[in-house]
This record gives C-alpha cells, structure tokens and sequence, in this order.
C-alpha cells in the first residue's frame, strides 16, 4: 500500500501535463485579470492581421470637423446652424440622422435675453400691447434658436436624438428627484418596447445600471422621433470593444443611440430585448436577432481604422458641397472629430478614433449581420482546446529530444494559433488564443525542467555506475544521451574478451599477500588501461581474471576489432611488463585471452537492491571457455569463428582447430589471433604451412600431418600448437578414432 502511495505522488511528464491543464481550468474559470488583459491584446492583434474591411455603404459621418469651425465659428454653434444642418440633410433625403451629441442646455443666445430683459423693462415701466410688443414678440421667436431646431427636427421627422447615463451617485447628488423625472419622461421613446423573459423573475444585475440620464431640452425631447444614449464603457486597458445595448435604469430598459437608429431606418419594426435566468439572451430588431453577453453587450467587429466610414464636414454639408446622392436614403450621425472637442477613443485599430464612428460601426454590424461570435459555445471550445492540445504537448514532448522537442513544441503551438486566426478570419469567431498557449507553454516549460533535474539525477547516477568500468570520453557520450543505455536486459550482437593469468594459483603461493597485491594491481592497471583505450566496458575483476565488452552501452560496429587489439596490446604490455619484473626479481606471470562475438543478453542485473551492468548468454559463457582452451595449445589468444568472421579481413589469425567446449555439444571454430593484418607478411609462411598440416589431420593422414608439423616447427621452433597435433597425429595413429572421422576435439576441462 506505501508502495502504491509513493508511486501515486511520484512525478512524471503526464502528470505534470495534467496539472497543467488543471491549473489552466482554474484561471481560466476565475477570469484571472492579467490573462484576461492579454487575451484581449490578442483579439486585437487578430482584428489587424486580418486587416480592413469594406462598409457596408449605409451610413456616413458628417463631422465637426477643423474646417467647419474655421468656417461656422467656435464650437458650441448656435442652435440655428445645427437647425440648417438638419434642413439640408433633411432636403438631400437622407433617412435617419441621429446625433452623438446632447443639447442639455437651452442655447446660449444673447439676443434672446436681450429681447426679453426689453420685455420685461417694458412691463415694469407700465407700457403693455401696442405694436413695440407685437416687434419684440417677432424679435424672440426669430432669436429663439432651440425653437428653430425643433422646427428643423420636426419637419424632418427623421431625427434621433443622442443623451448620456450617470454611473455614479456622486455625479447626480445635486440633481433633484424632479429633475430625475423631468429627464426620464425627456427619453421615454428609446425605450425597449418588448420584453421577453423565459423566466418569471429573471436575473438583470448584470446588466450595466444608471444612475440619472442627461437629456436634451424639452422642446427637442418632444420633437424627435426617436432618442437613444451613446455611452461608451472601454475594458480594463481602456480600449472600446463592447458597445452596450441595454442599460436599466430604474424599472426601465433603454436602447442605444445605434439601435434606435436602425430601428429607424429599417421603418420600425419592434425592438425586442430577451432575457434569460442568467442576463440577456439577446436583442432582436425586426427579424435581426443580435448576439449579446449576458450584459447585453455587443462586441464590435471593427472594420478598419478611422475614417472606414465617409465622413464629411458639416461646413461642406451645409454649404451645398456635398452632393445629395451621397446622403440620399443614408443614416447620417453627428458627431465631433475637432481638435479640442474630438470624442477619441482607443481602439484595436489605434488610439485615435471618432467615437461618433464606433456607432457607425455597430449599426453596420448589425445590418449586414457581421458579428464576432463569443458565447458559451465558444467558451466550452475554448476548455476543450485547452485540454486537447495540452494532452498533445504532454505526449509528444517527452518521446522527442531536446531540440526535436522545441521544434515540435513551436509547430504545435503555432498551428494552434494559425487554426484560432483563420477561424477568426473566416468566421468571425472569437476562441480564446491565450490559455491554449500558455498551457502548452507551461507544459512544456515544466516537462524540460523535470527532463532536466531526472537527466541530470540520472547522469550523475550513470556516472557514478560506470565511472569504474568506462573512460571518461565513454562515459560523456553516455551522458549526452541516456537513452542509449537501456536499463534492464536488452538483447544485442557485442563482443566479449576474458583474460586469465596462468597458474596464478602456484605464483601466489610465493609471494606474499602485500606482493601479490602489488603485483596484481600492476598488471590489472596496465590491462585495465588498454581496455579503456579502445572504450571497452570493464565488466568485472574475478580474481586475477579479468572480463571486458565491447559494443556496449554504446553502439561500436566494430566491437569485434577493438576486442582484438585490446588481446594484442594487452600482450604486449605484458611482454613489458615481464621484462620489469624479471629485472626486479619477481614471478614471471603470462595470460591465456578468449574473445566471443555474438548475441547476448546485455543490462543491469541483480536485485533491486544490488545490481551490476553485465552481459549474459552462451556467446558470454563461450568466450570464457576459449580463454581456458589457450592451455590446450600453448597459445595467447583465441577467437572464435564467429570473432574471426567479423575481423578476418583486419586481423592476422590463424585456424587453430575445431572444438567442443565443455557444456556444448555443438563444435565451434577456433582461431588464434596472432597479429594486426598489417603485420601478416610475418605470418604467412607460418599460417600456410599450419593450414596445410591441419588439413591432412582432419583427413586422418596422421604420417603425412607429421611430417607437415614438423615443417611448421622449422618456421617456428616454439609453436607449442604444432606439437600438441605431432602428438594427437601419433595417439590417434595407434588407436585410430571410430568412423566417421569429424576432426573436432571435445574438451574435458575449463
């Protein structure tokens, strides 16, 4: 059970991925504000890749621009000239004009008060009627400019007036319940004329609440068609990208200044507001139902920078310069795009756009029905998204090396981003981009450093392990991949060298324990020395034996000739060595060495307490009975026919005999390694006249193999092999072996 406990909580790359994943779930269900910021950022990265659209061509601008204030004085201008404005407007045909601007306060008008302090002068002073009355009643009614533009309003019968909400307290604290009352009757026609509620009571806290509306002065509140308010609420970076259709206030439901403006100019049709348990569900006008969160928020699906809409000075309007074509049958707004009295507002598409222009922009949205999607469908896509392609990071990364991985890792993260553009692009749906990302980002982040402090535990471990039977330059290669080295058993084509020292037993009996050790440690040294200089694995001490692999951990293609010049060199050190030692006084020691190349069993072994990096297999058990067969010939080194298949065409050998070693009833060739094929001129007569001998022996022609021998010896007065087969040819000549004659010699001793 401890076990299972601790094997539960052990980390690793998926359940790092999973907690990846989860914290994502958390943030992203907690609507964390700074990842909220970034994902907005990222909205309008995609809104200006995607780059500018056309308008729809229904609505134009007609600005208070520079030019107009340079040619129709300062702003505010008098009532009367924004009355001609309407007049013209009105005379070009256009269908709906609505104004991004209140007229809160009556007109400024000088001659207007002027006239009636007159009046009053007049009456004070006993002089009533008569005809100067009749002149300074002409006189008010010409200098009464808010009454000019109501005529002006009136007779167009296409106007929509614009006001403002107060969202705090503080700002409406001077204002009295009766001026409350007066402004609330003043907006009264932009109300939503349908309520729709799947629920008895539904739950309207969300939606965006006023304190007091700013309205228009009565006489132009009566003479409008139609009112609505143009507030404008930015996100927390202070950029607009939602445009508010509903604001409650009081008991009360409101529409825009662009809602009532289409309703207008669609001739009508009824303004519907649906709610649900949890806001709004949506706005409807006519037949055009608008997407809304559960503010009753609309987001704007931005067509381009400033000035995507036509806009036209109000001077040029108002001075015939704008012909009537491009106003006929339009919805115009006014609005204010002076310096000094421009209405900015941050946008994707920059810092500097016309706030008149953003209405512009939802009423074409809404027309043409080209709306940014994002609802809880696309909320539940965006969870799914996170959990898909985090599963896929924290599969994929942790089968990849490092390199390999990155790249994987940014192609992933990259078509994640190409697919969330071109859905955006293409369909105007708005998934989230951010929490994806980081995910994958977190995931991979934490998979490399967990990669990182298991590798370096493991290397460190490797090192510790191998530091004994391996080079440095071995162990580094290692190190750069771990994988190399499989833990466990694995089966794999190596070579195997054992070495023995002859009649050890008999040398330690002279010499003492401290010589012995001396000695030993000096000829283990120098053995050892040579294995590590062609990166064999030093696999083990046993004794005075000592057994050695090539091939593994690392891959070595030509394991089977690094073992063979490790046989030849360590002779040679021998031979060194066997001069000091004779110089020195002390036993003269010599080697039989056995190679075996084949498949074997090659990993850590042992118990889970204690284990050794080892080989194992009938190919190991092989090449230590050829170290023990050098006894039988006289030779130093002896290699298998498999060994001798590998290295033949680099190594100077020659056939020794056929065998069966003890515990094997299959016959196994065996050669002797003599020297490096550079080497060979020395041992052709020699490998020549012994392959000659050999085969007269195998045919049973003992005279004649005799006498062949006898010539190798002549080539080389010491080769004991020569003379062990004089003696097998007279053994087998007085008691000849029973038919069939296969020539193998079976051993019976290690």
């Amino acid at each position: 059970m401890k076990q299972a406990i601790i094997k539960f909580f052990r980390i690793n790359p998926v359940k790092i991925s999973l907690l990846a994943i989860l914290l994502m779930i958390i943030l992203f269900f907690a609507d964390f504000s700074f990842l909220r910021f970034m994902e907005l950022k990222a909205l309008d990265l995609r809104m200006l890749s995607r780059g500018a659209l056309p308008a729809g061509g229904e609505t134009i601008i007609a600005v208070i621009d520079e030019k107009s204030v340079s040619e129709l004085g300062r702003w505010p201008w008098p009532r009367t000239t924004i009355a001609k404005l309407v007049d013209t407007l009105n005379d070009a045909g256009a269908k709906a004009i609505g104004f991004d601007i209140v007229f809160s306060e009556p007109d400024n008008n000088s001659s207007l008060k002027t006239i009636s302090e007159l009046g009053r002068e007049f009456k004070d002073s006993g002089v009533a009627g008569g005809a100067v009355f009749n002149l300074l009643e002409k006189q008010r009614v010409k200098a009464d400019t808010d009454a000019a533009l109501a005529k002006a309003i009136t007779a167009a019968n296409s106007v929509t007036v614009g006001y403002f909400f107060h969202f705090s307290g503080k700002d409406v604290a001077h204002l009295k319940e009766k001026e409350i009352l007066f402004n609330t009757e003043s907006i009264k026609n932009g109300r939503y004329q349908l309520i729709n509620s799947a629920v008895q009571n539904p739950d309207d806290s969300c939606l965006i609440h006023a304190y007091a509306p700013e309205a228009n002065i009565k006489a132009l509140s009566e003479t409008a068609v139609n009112s609505g308010y143009f507030n404008k609420i930015p996100d927390s970076d202070g950029s607009m990208r939602w445009s508010p259709l509903v604001i409650k206030f009081r008991n009360n439901y409101y529409s825009s200044l662009a809602i009532s403006m289409l309703q207008q100019y669609l001739g009508w049709p009824m303004l519907s507001l649906n709610l649900a348990g949890y806001g709004v569900e949506n706005v409807k006008v006519g037949n055009i139902i608008i997407p809304t969160d559960e503010s009753g928020r609309m987001l704007i699906n931005y067509l381009g920078p400033a000035r995507t809409f036509p806009h036209y000075s109000i001077a040029d309007i108002i001075n015939g310069k704008i012909p009537a074509e491009k106003i006929r049958n339009k919805i115009v707004l006014v609005g204010a795009t002076a310096l000094g009295i421009y209405d900015l507002r941050v946008t994707p598409f920059g810092a500097v756009y016309p706030g008149v222009e953003i209405h512009a922009t939802v009423i074409d949205n809404i027309l043409h029905h080209n709306f940014l999607k994002h609802s809880t469908v696309t909320k539940f896509i965006d969870l799914c998204s996170i959990i898909l392609f985090g599963l896929l990071m924290g599969l994929i990364i942790p089968r990849l090396r490092a390199v390999t991985g990155v790249i994987y890792a940014l192609l992933i993260v990259a078509t994640f981003i190409a697919i969330n553009v071109i859905i955006f692009s293409r369909y105007n749906i708005w998934l989230n981009l951010i929490y994806p990302v980081l995910t994958m980002l977190l995931i991979y982040l934490g998979i490399t450093v967990y990669r990182y402090i298991t590798e370096e535990r493991e290397k460190k471990k490797i090192r510790g392990a191998f530091q004994h039977y391996l080079t440095t330059s071995v162990i580094n290669e290692m190190l750069k991949d771990p994988k190399k080295l499989k833990l466990g058993g694995d089966k794999k084509t190596l070579s195997v060298l054992f070495s023995d020292i002859r009649g050890f037993t008999t040398i330690s009996e002279k010499l003492s324990p401290e010589e012995l050790v001396r000695l030993l440690n000096e000829y283990l040294t120098a053995m050892t020395n040579i294995v590590f200089k062609y990166d064999g694995l030093l696999d083990k001490y046993v004794g005075d034996m000592v057994m050695a692999v090539f091939g593994a951990p690392l891959e070595q293609p030509d394991h089977a000739k690094r073992a063979c010049l490790t046989a030849l060199d360590m002779m040679s050190a021998l031979r060194l060595l066997q001069k000091k030692w004779q110089e020195e006084g002390r036993p003269i020691i010599n080697i039989g060495v056995g190679i075996n190349s084949g498949d074997m069993v090659v990993g850590n072994m042992g118990s889970e307490m204690r284990f050794d990096y080892t080989v194992m297999g009938d190919m190991v058990n092989l090449g230590s009975r050829l170290e023990g067969t050098n006894k039988e010939y006289g030779s130093n080194i002896i290699i298998s026919e498999f060994t001798y298949n590998v290295v033949k065409d680099d190594m100077c050998c020659r056939e020794l005999d056929w065998v069966r070693v003890k515990g094997k009833k299959q016959p196994v060739g065996i050669y002797e390694l003599l020297a490096d094929k550079k080497d060979e001129n020395k041992w052709n007569d020699l490998i020549a006249g012994f392959g000659a001998a050999l085969a007269l022996y195998r045919e049973a022609r003992w005279d004649e193999g005799i006498a062949a021998f006898q010539k190798v010896l002549e080539i080389r007065p010491e080769d004991e092999a020569s003379k062990i087969y004089i003696e097998r040819c007279r053994h087998l000549k007085e008691l000849p072996p029973a038919l069939p004659w296969d020539g193998v010699f079976t051993m019976t001793k290690k």
